[in-house]
Protein backbone atom coordinates (compact mmCIF):
# COMPACT_ATOMS: atom_id res chain seq x y z
CA UNK A 1 0.00 0.00 0.00
CA UNK A 2 1.30 3.33 -0.42
CA UNK A 3 0.87 5.70 1.84
CA UNK A 4 0.70 9.61 2.00
CA UNK A 5 2.57 11.65 4.72
CA UNK A 6 0.23 13.14 7.15
CA UNK A 7 0.16 17.10 7.38
CA UNK A 8 -1.34 18.99 10.04
CA UNK A 9 -2.36 21.98 7.91
CA UNK A 10 -4.48 20.07 5.64
CA UNK A 11 -8.11 20.28 7.68
CA UNK A 12 -9.83 18.51 5.11
CA UNK A 13 -9.39 15.26 6.43
CA UNK A 14 -10.19 15.49 10.26
CA UNK A 15 -12.36 17.41 12.48
CA UNK A 16 -12.49 20.92 11.76
CA UNK A 17 -11.19 23.32 14.58
CA UNK A 18 -13.53 25.53 15.85
CA UNK A 19 -11.67 28.64 14.88
CA UNK A 20 -9.77 28.35 11.71
CA UNK A 21 -7.54 31.13 11.59
CA UNK A 22 -5.63 29.79 8.45
CA UNK A 23 -8.46 29.28 6.30
CA UNK A 24 -8.21 30.47 2.84
CA UNK A 25 -12.01 31.10 1.93
CA UNK A 26 -14.30 33.15 2.03
CA UNK A 27 -17.81 32.91 4.18
CA UNK A 28 -19.35 29.58 3.00
CA UNK A 29 -22.85 30.11 0.52
CA UNK A 30 -25.95 28.04 1.28
CA UNK A 31 -27.54 27.02 -1.78
CA UNK A 32 -30.44 29.26 -1.04
CA UNK A 33 -27.74 32.45 -1.68
CA UNK A 34 -27.62 31.41 -4.97
CA UNK A 35 -30.70 29.65 -6.41
CA UNK A 36 -34.34 29.61 -4.99
CA UNK A 37 -36.16 25.96 -4.85
CA UNK A 38 -38.57 27.03 -8.23
CA UNK A 39 -34.93 27.39 -10.06
CA UNK A 40 -34.12 24.28 -9.05
CA UNK A 41 -36.92 21.91 -9.62
CA UNK A 42 -36.16 21.65 -13.55
CA UNK A 43 -32.40 21.12 -13.17
CA UNK A 44 -31.54 18.41 -15.43
CA UNK A 45 -28.73 15.95 -13.30
CA UNK A 46 -27.59 13.80 -16.56
CA UNK A 47 -24.02 14.08 -18.10
CA UNK A 48 -22.65 17.67 -19.60
CA UNK A 49 -20.53 18.27 -22.35
CA UNK A 50 -16.97 18.03 -21.81
CA UNK A 51 -16.60 21.91 -22.54
CA UNK A 52 -19.02 22.63 -19.86
CA UNK A 53 -22.67 23.97 -19.96
CA UNK A 54 -22.50 26.70 -22.97
CA UNK A 55 -24.43 29.72 -19.88
CA UNK A 56 -22.14 29.20 -17.58
CA UNK A 57 -19.29 29.22 -20.08
CA UNK A 58 -20.81 32.79 -21.37
CA UNK A 59 -20.93 34.27 -18.09
CA UNK A 60 -17.31 33.28 -17.09
CA UNK A 61 -16.65 34.59 -20.61
CA UNK A 62 -18.58 38.04 -20.05
CA UNK A 63 -16.40 38.91 -16.56
CA UNK A 64 -12.83 38.10 -18.50
CA UNK A 65 -13.74 40.13 -21.72
CA UNK A 66 -13.28 36.39 -24.37
CA UNK A 67 -15.04 34.44 -25.92
CA UNK A 68 -17.49 31.61 -24.36
CA UNK A 69 -15.45 29.04 -26.80
CA UNK A 70 -12.08 30.14 -24.95
CA UNK A 71 -13.91 28.44 -21.46
CA UNK A 72 -13.79 25.19 -20.68
CA UNK A 73 -15.36 24.36 -17.74
CA UNK A 74 -13.67 22.30 -14.80
CA UNK A 75 -14.37 20.33 -11.64
CA UNK A 76 -12.51 22.86 -9.44
CA UNK A 77 -9.27 24.77 -10.24
CA UNK A 78 -7.37 21.68 -9.11
CA UNK A 79 -8.59 19.99 -12.21
CA UNK A 80 -7.68 22.74 -14.37
CA UNK A 81 -4.49 22.56 -13.14
CA UNK A 82 -3.89 19.13 -13.91
CA UNK A 83 -5.68 19.44 -17.34
CA UNK A 84 -2.72 21.95 -18.41
CA UNK A 85 -0.34 19.98 -16.74
CA UNK A 86 -0.91 17.13 -19.03
CA UNK A 87 -1.63 18.82 -22.10
CA UNK A 88 1.03 20.95 -22.55
CA UNK A 89 4.21 19.18 -20.60
CA UNK A 90 5.51 15.69 -21.49
CA UNK A 91 7.80 13.34 -19.63
CA UNK A 92 10.92 15.35 -19.48
CA UNK A 93 9.68 18.56 -20.65
CA UNK A 94 10.22 21.73 -18.75
CA UNK A 95 8.14 23.63 -16.60
CA UNK A 96 8.72 26.57 -14.53
CA UNK A 97 6.82 27.43 -11.19
CA UNK A 98 6.94 30.17 -8.68
CA UNK A 99 7.45 29.27 -4.83
CA UNK A 100 6.16 28.99 -2.61
CA UNK A 101 2.76 28.11 -4.03
CA UNK A 102 -0.39 25.57 -3.82
CA UNK A 103 1.36 22.40 -3.11
CA UNK A 104 -0.98 20.61 -5.83
CA UNK A 105 -0.07 22.90 -8.48
CA UNK A 106 3.32 22.03 -8.44
CA UNK A 107 2.25 17.93 -8.16
CA UNK A 108 -0.20 18.38 -11.24
CA UNK A 109 3.62 19.32 -12.86
CA UNK A 110 5.54 16.21 -11.21
CA UNK A 111 2.58 13.67 -12.06
CA UNK A 112 2.92 14.09 -15.91
CA UNK A 113 7.08 13.44 -15.63
CA UNK A 114 7.84 17.20 -16.41
CA UNK A 115 11.32 18.41 -15.56
CA UNK A 116 10.46 21.17 -12.32
CA UNK A 117 12.47 24.39 -11.75
CA UNK A 118 11.74 26.78 -9.70
CA UNK A 119 11.73 30.42 -9.35
CA UNK A 120 11.56 31.47 -5.82
CA UNK A 121 10.21 34.68 -3.95
CA UNK A 122 10.83 35.45 -0.13
CA UNK A 123 9.98 36.74 2.66
CA UNK A 124 12.74 39.17 2.37
CA UNK A 125 11.52 40.95 -0.22
CA UNK A 126 8.08 40.76 0.60
CA UNK A 127 7.32 37.45 -1.75
CA UNK A 128 7.45 40.12 -5.17
CA UNK A 129 7.98 37.95 -8.27
CA UNK A 130 10.60 39.54 -10.04
CA UNK A 131 11.16 37.91 -13.59
CA UNK A 132 15.06 38.16 -13.40
CA UNK A 133 14.66 35.24 -11.15
CA UNK A 134 13.27 33.67 -14.55
CA UNK A 135 15.72 33.25 -16.44
CA UNK A 136 18.52 30.50 -15.24
CA UNK A 137 15.14 28.30 -14.64
CA UNK A 138 14.30 29.39 -18.78
CA UNK A 139 15.39 27.12 -21.53
CA UNK A 140 13.76 26.19 -25.28
CA UNK A 141 12.57 23.10 -23.68
CA UNK A 142 10.28 25.12 -21.00
CA UNK A 143 6.56 24.13 -22.22
CA UNK A 144 4.87 26.08 -18.91
CA UNK A 145 5.59 28.50 -16.83
CA UNK A 146 2.96 28.61 -13.36
CA UNK A 147 2.26 31.31 -11.46
CA UNK A 148 -0.52 33.18 -9.07
CA UNK A 149 -1.88 36.33 -8.51
CA UNK A 150 -2.61 36.78 -5.91
CA UNK A 151 0.09 34.33 -4.68
CA UNK A 152 -0.98 31.48 -2.23
CA UNK A 153 -0.34 31.61 0.76
CA UNK A 154 0.99 35.20 0.69
CA UNK A 155 -1.38 36.83 -0.88
CA UNK A 156 0.96 38.75 -2.55
CA UNK A 157 -0.32 39.88 -6.45
CA UNK A 158 1.84 40.38 -9.47
CA UNK A 159 1.11 43.91 -11.01
CA UNK A 160 0.65 44.15 -15.20
CA UNK A 161 4.47 45.31 -15.94
CA UNK A 162 5.94 42.32 -14.31
CA UNK A 163 3.63 40.07 -15.93
CA UNK A 164 4.80 41.56 -19.54
CA UNK A 165 8.36 41.86 -18.42
CA UNK A 166 7.44 37.89 -17.82
CA UNK A 167 5.86 37.47 -21.17
CA UNK A 168 9.29 39.38 -23.08
CA UNK A 169 11.03 37.30 -21.47
CA UNK A 170 9.83 34.27 -22.52
CA UNK A 171 9.44 35.22 -25.84
CA UNK A 172 12.85 35.31 -26.13
CA UNK A 173 14.15 32.30 -24.37
CA UNK A 174 10.64 29.55 -24.79
CA UNK A 175 8.55 31.18 -27.79
CA UNK A 176 6.29 28.38 -27.59
CA UNK A 177 5.69 27.96 -24.06
CA UNK A 178 2.44 29.24 -22.21
CA UNK A 179 1.69 31.30 -19.00
CA UNK A 180 -0.32 30.01 -17.01
CA UNK A 181 -1.80 32.66 -14.30
CA UNK A 182 -3.67 31.03 -11.67
CA UNK A 183 -6.16 33.54 -10.71
CA UNK A 184 -8.58 32.17 -8.39
CA UNK A 185 -8.15 34.94 -5.51
CA UNK A 186 -8.15 37.80 -8.39
CA UNK A 187 -11.90 39.11 -7.57
CA UNK A 188 -10.71 39.30 -3.69
CA UNK A 189 -9.94 42.89 -3.37
CA UNK A 190 -10.22 44.82 0.25
CA UNK A 191 -13.17 47.47 0.52
CA UNK A 192 -13.84 49.78 -1.99
CA UNK A 193 -10.32 48.88 -4.04
CA UNK A 194 -10.99 47.98 -7.24
CA UNK A 195 -10.65 44.16 -9.04
CA UNK A 196 -7.36 43.55 -10.64
CA UNK A 197 -8.07 43.11 -14.18
CA UNK A 198 -7.06 39.50 -15.49
CA UNK A 199 -3.76 38.89 -16.97
CA UNK A 200 -5.17 37.38 -20.07
CA UNK A 201 -5.57 40.39 -21.89
CA UNK A 202 -1.68 40.40 -21.99
CA UNK A 203 -1.52 37.73 -24.60
CA UNK A 204 -3.00 35.19 -26.48
CA UNK A 205 -0.10 32.69 -24.81
CA UNK A 206 -1.64 33.58 -21.16
CA UNK A 207 -4.20 31.11 -19.58
CA UNK A 208 -6.19 31.71 -16.36
CA UNK A 209 -7.34 29.49 -14.19
CA UNK A 210 -10.23 29.48 -11.65
CA UNK A 211 -12.62 28.42 -9.66
CA UNK A 212 -15.81 28.96 -7.15
CA UNK A 213 -14.02 27.94 -4.32
CA UNK A 214 -11.73 29.96 -2.16
CA UNK A 215 -12.59 33.84 -2.55
CA UNK A 216 -16.52 33.40 -3.57
CA UNK A 217 -16.58 30.66 -0.68
CA UNK A 218 -18.69 27.56 -2.61
CA UNK A 219 -16.34 24.93 -2.88
CA UNK A 220 -19.55 22.52 -3.08
CA UNK A 221 -20.17 23.62 -6.27
CA UNK A 222 -16.68 22.17 -7.59
CA UNK A 223 -16.73 24.56 -10.11
CA UNK A 224 -13.39 26.47 -11.72
CA UNK A 225 -12.60 26.62 -15.44
CA UNK A 226 -9.21 27.45 -17.61
CA UNK A 227 -9.34 30.25 -20.06
CA UNK A 228 -7.43 30.29 -23.09
CA UNK A 229 -7.87 31.97 -26.39
CA UNK A 230 -5.37 29.39 -27.87
CA UNK A 231 -7.84 27.38 -30.19
CA UNK A 232 -6.04 24.30 -30.09
CA UNK A 233 -5.10 24.75 -26.37
CA UNK A 234 -8.98 24.69 -25.85
CA UNK A 235 -9.69 21.84 -27.82
CA UNK A 236 -7.02 19.98 -26.21
CA UNK A 237 -8.23 21.14 -22.64
CA UNK A 238 -11.32 19.63 -23.72
CA UNK A 239 -10.80 16.22 -25.44
CA UNK A 240 -8.06 15.42 -22.60
CA UNK A 241 -10.68 16.29 -20.01
CA UNK A 242 -13.70 13.89 -21.71
CA UNK A 243 -10.78 11.49 -22.52
CA UNK A 244 -9.76 10.86 -18.47
CA UNK A 245 -13.58 11.23 -17.52
CA UNK A 246 -14.35 8.36 -19.86
CA UNK A 247 -11.10 6.54 -18.17
CA UNK A 248 -12.07 7.31 -14.73
CA UNK A 249 -15.81 5.83 -15.55
CA UNK A 250 -14.29 2.34 -16.87
CA UNK A 251 -12.39 2.21 -14.34
CA UNK A 252 -15.10 2.49 -11.72
CA UNK A 253 -17.48 -0.22 -13.47
CA UNK A 254 -14.66 -2.87 -13.27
Amino acid sequence: MNRFPENDIISLVGTPPRYDLGESTGPDLRLADLLDADALSGLPLGYGTAAGDPALRAAIATVHGVAADDVVITAGGMHALFLLAFVLCGRGDDAVIATPCFPLARNALAAVGANIWVARMSFDRDYRFDPRDLRSALSPRTKLVSLASPQNPSGVAIPPATLRETLQLMQEICSEAHLLVDETYREAAYADDPIAESALALGPKVISVASLSKCHGAPGLRIGWAITRAADLSRQLVVGKFKRLFHARALMRR
